[in-house]
């Protein structure tokens, strides 16, 4: 394929199931071309088609990849496709300038500095640092944390697994639910025992156990939609102390970047109950912290509701990475 000289920027959203592409040219973004992933053996293929159908002739130069998964080496090895995306091969075989191969949730926080009052809702706090860390966390199929710094002109975002973390208990009654899904799942995660969609449905599991409640077999979409209508009192108690757990687990990764710029809350699960949670202990548990309560009453506290944020961070990341 002949890849012309041009502005042009390929950006993807690459999940498990579904992938998303566009073409960028100074900073705008065309229109997103949803693929199947299933359609097409490799990512090349893909690419392919999508530029065959879009491109009008000019062909991009550069191309910037959001992948689920993690990225070793501007390389990701999909867990739920068969795809497996390396940057460095589709480079040459694309006929493009360079390829960067990114973490998805690397790339929403790229995406924290262009978001405007629209794309938020306001969940507490100041009105951050400017020039400060942006912390981004996200409960979603995983649990993903990822940090923005800013420092002397040059930016970084930090990927974590910090899902992967123990979770903590804040009072006693949180010790004895993660005593009980100990026992089940050995060690409990951040990401296993609260803060994702199997973690919702592990802590409905541990509350009608330790309370002695008979429920039906419930997944997270089913937990949240009894909470909301007020259905399961188990529910209900499982959704508050999710957002609980959320504030505690926000605040404690907050003191521990430094993040005084702002923390957002990304993920699929949350924007579906954003009443619930700005009305739960959400932001109480965030600040709760003790003698540096003052430092996380400053921070401010916000919940992303812009569906195609990873479109927004894809092209911050081409703008400030033009080699």
């Amino acid at each position: 394929m002949d890849i012309g000289k041009t502005g042009k920027i390929l950006l993807a959203d690459i999940g498990g199931t579904n992938a998303r592409f566009a073409l960028s040219t100074s900073g705008q973004t065309g229109p997103i071309d949803y693929v199947k992933v299933a359609d097409f053996p490799t990512v090349h293929e893909a690419i392919v088609d999508v530029l065959a159908r879009r491109s009008d002739g000019e062909q991009p130069r550069r191309a910037v990849l959001a992948v689920a998964g993690p990225v070793t080496n501007n390389r990701c090895v999909m867990t739920n496709s068969p795809w497996v995306i390396d940057g460095n091969e589709l480079q040459p075989s694309l006929g493009l300038d360079i390829v960067h191969v990114l973490n998805d949730f690397e790339v929403v926080a790229w995406s924290l500095p262009a978001l405007q009052p629209a794309d938020l809702v306001p969940l507490g706090g100041g009105d951050g640092l400017a020039g400060e860390p942006l912390l981004v966390v996200g409960p979603g199929t995983g649990f993903g944390v990822s940090c923005l710094v800013d420092r002397h002109g040059s930016r970084l975002a930090v990927v974590t697994e910090a899902g992967h973390a123990t979770l903590p208990a804040e009072n006693e009654r949180e010790e004895r639910l993660i005593a009980c899904m100990r026992k089940r799942l050995g060690h409990v995660s951040i990401e296993r025992g609260a803060l994702s969609g199997s973690g919702l449905q592990s802590l409905y599991e541990a509350i009608a156990e330790v309370d002695g409640a008979q429920v039906p077999h419930r997944d997270a979409a089913a937990i949240t939609k009894a909470a909301l209508e007020g259905s399961c009192p188990v529910s209900h108690a499982t959704l508050e102390m999710f957002c609980a757990i959320l504030g505690s687990v926000a605040g404690n990764l907050a003191v521990t970047f430094g993040a005084r710029g702002g923390v957002y809350i990304a993920g699929g699960i949350v924007p579906r109950f954003r009443a619930f949670l700005a009305a739960s202990a959400f932001r109480a548990r965030f600040e709760a912290k003790g003698r540096f309560q003052d430092y996380l009453r400053d921070i401010p506290t916000r919940l992303v509701v812009k569906p195609d944020a990873s479109f927004l961070g894809l092209t911050m990341f081409a703008e400030h990475n033009p080699g």
